[in-house]
Parts: structure tokens; C-alpha cells; sequence
């Protein structure tokens, strides 16, 4: 058998700080790596296998539509492209009328920064401290932690940066120039911070009063992740942008960029190549399909609420706070995580960090109680 940590090590471009781990084969929650050794997957591709790996539904209708076709210019129309973009303008909030498809999320925040620039001839954007949004050059400059921008720099000027929550220093950053404000409704990388309903309420209204445009990023948060479709439901407000990937596509690569009608883009304004493909529809069409026909949403509810329902919280002494919504989960240490990460792959299974102190969970949805159970059980012994 050949040495794959080997060949990846020799040939891979290495900007990803590799766990001494070899994974071969998914199945719902579990994998499984080289030696047949089975983990409980609470990574999930950070957060992509929503409706867990390898899904059948899936599986079936990128495999029909491989046999019929796998390629076609958005220059064309499509019978699977038209569909998946039906599915999405019933899925998601009314005011977002069209969609612009991509194969990430980065690429989906690419578009929402040129379409919120050319439709209000507006150069700056607003961005909150601990951030995410991407690693491409237009999303990285909206992108907070300073050793992702720092070897890049100068980055797209115009970007600035206000504490997360602070409706205060939120309007004091508007200027003439403002273009949008871009927010995350649950911070996934930055510590699964949550946004208060009053925050969400008074940039909704700040954006009306100035004119800007609201980009919420639902990349980590959207497709059933934290309990409702998608996280701006909690709170009832409608973006004017919305970008999403991670979740929406069983684990192919897909993304997009769903507008309202403020947003005015003309032909030749912007393109992409590989985006809104009859094999990426197919996936995205058939994974949204599955989700709606097993109730995901309410699933992922259920599910987080009765993951942190186990945790003995009275006697987690390594625990400052635990922040969830839905399967979208954040235990924040009083110590450096990287230790426990390893701890929990000893026991059999895959969690992430959220920054330095707070381990993440972003499990499929499809886990098992019984597999909750395993994973809550290790967590109450290794963190006590």
C-alpha cells in the first residue's frame, strides 16, 4: 500500500497543518481512515457533511446526472441549474429574488463585495472583529485575524473593522462611502459568537437609514447547521446579500451569492466558469431536497439542545462558557485547545478549534443520540 501522509507531504502545497490522520471512507457520521479505525465525526469537512457523508440521495443524482451532463456554460440555460435555483428562492427569506452560484464561499463573498459596490457606487465595507469570510483577496481584506492578512498586505482598501455585537460602534463607522455592512449571524471561526437580537435589529435599520447594503455570511451557519434553514430566521431578518457554501451540497463544492433587488449587476459584470454546473446543481438540488423530506432543521434543534443537556456543566472545571445553536457548538476552554483535539481523536473523534480556546462541533446532522452520547461522555471526563 502506498504511503499517502508520504505523498501528500511531497507534492501537496503545504499551508495546511496536517493531524496524523488518513481518512478513506464516510458514511452518515463516521469515518473511517487507512487501518479501518472508525471515528465519530464532529468536524464534518468544517461543517459541509450536513446531511452526512457519502448521502445516498446525493450520490444518486450527481451519479444520473454524470451520465447525462457534467458541463455547461451559464452562457446556456439548463434544466438542473433552473431547478436548484427554484429550490432556492423558496427556501430562503422573500426578499432575495436571485442567486449568482459559485464553487465556494470565499468566491460567494467575492460577488456580494463587487454587486454591493457597482449597485450603490459605494467603495467601503464594515466588517466585525473575530470575523471570518474567506481566505481570496476581496473576502480576506473583510477577514479579521491579523496573521490571515498580515503576509498579504496591503490588501483591498476600505475595510473596517468594529467589535461584534456593538450596535454603537457599528453606526459610528458608517460614512458616505459605505458600501454594505458584512456580518456573520453566529461567528463560526471566531468562537461560535452569537449576535444579540437588538444588534441584528439595529443593523438592519442603520443599513435602511444609510442606504447600505446588509451582507450576512450564512457560509458556516446556513442549511439546517443551527436549527432553523438558515440562522437569520432565528431573528426575522432579511439580508440584502446572503452568501452560503459549507452545507449545501451534500459535500460538493458549491456556493452562491442570493440577492434582493437592490442589488443591480449588468452582463459582463461578472462570471465564473465552473459555478451553477449541472453536476453542482444536481448535488445542491437533491441534498436541499433531502433536508426539507427528513426535517434537518428541526433535527439539528433537537439534536444540539440534547448535546448540551449532557454536558455536566457544574463540574467541567476546564469550561468558561458552552455557546450553541442548533448542531453549531462552542465550548470555550480556560486553556489552550489543541490538547483536547488530540485527546478526542485518541478516544475516536474529530472536533475543531475555534481560535486558540474554544472547541467546535459541528457535526452531520444525521448523527446518532448514541453517537451524542459517546462523544458527551468523553467530553465530561476529559474536560472535568
Amino acid at each position: 500500500m502506498k504511503n499517502y501522509k508520504e505523498l501528500i507531504d511531497n507534492y501537496e502545497v503545504a499551508v495546511y497543518p496536517k493531524r496524523d490522520l488518513v481518512i478513506v471512507k464516510g458514511k452518515e457520521a463516521t469515518v473511517w481512515d487507512e487501518n479501518g479505525n472508525e471515528f465519530i465525526d464532529c468536524a464534518a469537512g468544517i461543517g459541509v457533511a450536513t446531511i452526512g457523508h457519502s448521502n445516498p440521495a446525493v450520490v444518486k443524482a450527481i451519479t444520473e446526472q454524470a451520465e447525462t451532463l457534467i458541463t455547461n456554460s451559464c452562457v446556456f440555460y439548463n434544466d438542473t441549474r433552473a431547478l436548484f435555483l427554484e429550490k432556492l428562492n423558496q427556501i430562503t427569506p422573500a426578499n432575495l429574488k436571485r442567486s449568482f452560484l459559485t464553487n465556494s464561499g470565499t468566491e460567494a463573498m467575492e460577488a456580494a463585495i463587487k454587486f454591493a459596490r457597482v449597485s450603490t457606487n459605494r467603495t467601503d465595507f464594515i466588517t466585525t472583529m473575530r470575523g471570518f469570510h474567506g481566505r481570496t483577496m476581496g473576502a480576506l481584506s473583510g477577514t479579521h485575524k491579523p496573521e490571515y492578512r498580515k503576509p498579504f498586505e496591503p490588501l483591498i482598501p476600505g475595510f473596517s473593522f468594529v467589535p461584534y455585537n456593538n450596535l454603537e460602534k457599528m453606526e459610528g463607522a458608517i460614512t458616505e462611502k459605505t458600501a454594505g455592512i458584512i456580518l456573520e449571524v453566529i461567528q463560526g471561526e471566531g468562537g461560535v459568537n452569537i449576535a444579540s437580537q437588538e444588534y441584528l435589529d439595529g443593523v438592519r435599520s442603520l443599513c435602511n437609514k444609510h442606504n447600505v447594503l446588509m451582507i450576512v455570511d450564512e457560509i458556516q451557519t446556513g442549511f439546517c447547521r443551527t436549527g432553523k434553514m438558515f440562522a437569520i430566521e432565528h431573528f426575522g431578518i432579511e439580508p440584502d446579500i446572503m452568501t452560503v457554501a459549507k452545507g449545501i451540497a451534500g459535500g460538493f463544492p458549491v456556493g452562491a451569492a442570493i440577492c434582493s433587488d437592490k442589488v443591480k449587476i449588468g452582463f459582463g459584470q461578472h462570471g465564473t466558469t465552473f459555478g451553477g454546473n449541472p453536476l453542482a446543481s444536481a448535488a445542491g438540488l437533491s441534498a436541499i431536497n433531502f433536508m426539507l423530506d427528513n426535517n434537518l432543521a428541526e433535527e439539528s434543534q433537537k439534536k444540539g439542545d440534547y448535546f448540551v443537556s449532557k454536558l455536566n456543566t457544574s463540574e467541567l472545571s476546564k469550561v468558561r462558557a458552552i455557546r450553541h445553536k442548533g448542531l453549531m457548538i462552542g465550548i470555550e476552554l480556560k486553556e489552550k485547545v489543541q490538547p483536547y483535539l488530540i485527546k478526542l481523536m485518541e478516544e475516536g473523534i474529530i472536533a475543531m478549534p475555534a481560535g486558540k480556546i474554544v472547541l467546535r462541533f459541528l457535526p452531520p446532522v444525521v448523527i446518532t443520540y448514541e453517537q451524542l452520547d459517546k462523544v458527551t461522555e468523553v467530553l465530561n471526563r476529559i474536560l472535568k
